[in-house]
């Protein structure tokens, strides 16, 4: 029986009133009830999970997984025998499906992340219900009356600056919301991929009352603030996808006049966590389990910063995401928040990024948020793994490794017209894109960088 979203919000509600043990129980009852939904209708956790307890309170207990070794096995991993890896990649293949459901009942988003794999990933409706839930806790803990009459005093719009064109999980909610003929008129969608001085006219015409873009979107349009040039009086910017020096967001905040907040989610886990005003991270533990380990998926301490993190999601029951390997590196706060949130307080120390920065030829700077590029090949058939590093100052090369299967010369043709044409709408047709002969490298931490910027000498 499905429970009604009034039902998740009052109880997410009452989790955080109540205290730690109310929520660490919720946790427990939630991560047994999952593991054996996981085990009686997914293949692949039944083989996966053979020999472990009946009935299992304990994450540790369980053993890692992660995007490639799912993603390889995906028909076995779903629950829903009617749901196929093929028919996943047909239905992302066609942006027009963008903010429809698969099969009429699931969700789709795309990633291919820090870690280079891309992967697929289904929100069912529960999931969807969870993530209401939970945003409207996070909101609660965000806005005061006040905040919310000078919102509603500037037309409550909200202006989304996301990546678009393919299956993000930005993406799709912003056409989910869109589908509400009154939520479609109060919110925007800016594509992260418009030249500045375009987004910035844009975002002047809109006048948003909310501000939501990728951080170091976030940061650039800051900026733009300050020069007088982007001139908008938002109450509240959210910011996602990406880590800042803490400099930087009192910075955003100074120029914008509002408050600050950000989020660290995945496409694996939606309402993973929210900002409070110290600028730690509150994990939604009563509906998720993220474990600091180290090299070897042992536990880490409170205080310690961990090699890797593993996520277990408590309530996606079509696509069990359960001790998953995220490759984010975090700190869990060893002592209560003094925020007075309940819900676990972490920094996350593996998500930075740099913009790429670069000048056109009359030598005025032009910033490209990495999302922009990293973004556009995602929406490339064909690419299993990519990184664009920044070699010169007129330079990008292009490290690809084609799935199998896929051309790579057709592949290679795809990616250097569509990143041609995005430097060339940034005044920077001069900037030239090669292709690299080495395949993608990973960092010491065994982490793909998607974006690696140039390095000043």
């Amino acid at each position: 029986m499905r429970e009604s979203r009034l039902s998740l919000l009052l109880d997410a509600r009452a989790a955080r009133k109540h205290g730690r043990e109310a929520i660490a129980r919720r946790q427990r009852e939630r991560l047994t009830d999952i593991v054996a939904h996981a085990r009686a209708h997914s293949p692949y956790y039944r083989q996966l999970y053979e020999g472990l307890p009946e009935r299992v309170t304990d994450p540790a207990l369980l053993p890692v997984t992660g995007k490639a070794e799912l993603m390889a096995r995906f028909d076995d991993w779903v629950t829903d025998p009617a749901v196929t890896l093929a028919a996943a990649q047909a239905f992302i293949a066609d942006p027009a499906r963008i903010g429809h459901k698969l099969a009429g009942r699931y969700t789709v988003v795309t990633t291919s992340g820090t870690t280079g794999a891309r992967g697929i990933f289904l929100i069912d409706h529960k999931t969807l219900a969870v993530t209401s839930a939970c945003a409207a806790r996070m909101l609660s803990a965000w806005l005061t009356a006040p905040d919310l009459a000078r919102i509603l005093a500037r037309g409550a719009r909200i202006a989304m600056v996301n990546a678009t064109g393919g299956h993000f999980a930005s993406v799709t909610a912003a056409a989910a919301l869109r589908t509400n003929p009154l939520r479609r008129r109060l919110i925007g969608e800016f594509s992260v991929h418009t030249p500045l001085p375009e987004l910035v006219a844009a975002l002047n015409r809109f006048r948003p009352a909310i501000l939501a873009p990728y951080a170091t979107t976030g940061a650039l349009l800051a900026s733009e603030q300050h020069a007088g040039r982007l001139r908008i009086d938002p109450v509240l910017v959210v910011l996602s996808a990406e880590g800042l020096p803490d400099t930087e967001y009192d910075r955003i905040g100074s120029a914008f006049g509002a408050k600050v907040r950000q989020g660290y989610a995945a496409s694996e886990c939606t309402f993973l966590s929210f900002s409070c005003q110290h600028k730690w991270l509150h994990v939604s533990s009563d509906w998720a389990v993220l474990e600091p380990v180290d090299a070897e998926h042992q536990p880490v301490p409170a205080g310690q910063t961990s090699h890797t993190t593993l996520l277990s999601n408590l309530a996606n029951r079509i696509q069990p995401i359960l001790r998953y390997d995220l490759g984010d590196a975090i700190l869990v706060r060893p002592d209560p928040c003094p925020c007075g949130d309940p819900l676990p307080a972490i920094r996350v120390h593996g998500r930075s990024a740099d913009v790429l920065t670069f000048h056109t030829r009359a030598g005025v700077a032009v910033t490209i948020a990495p999302l922009a590029i990293s973004t556009l090949l995602d929406r490339i058939p064909g690419i299993e793994f990519s990184q664009i590093v920044h070699t010169t100052p007129v330079e990008l090369s292009i490290r690809l490794q084609p799935l199998d299967g896929a051309d790579p010369e057709l592949v290679w043709q795809q990616v250097h017209t569509h990143i041609s044409r995005l430097l060339t709408d940034h005044q920077l047709g001069h900037v030239t894109v090669t292709r690299d002969t080495e395949p993608p490298q990973q960092t010491p931490g065994g982490k793909y960088r998607t974006v690696i910027p140039l390095i000043s000498s």
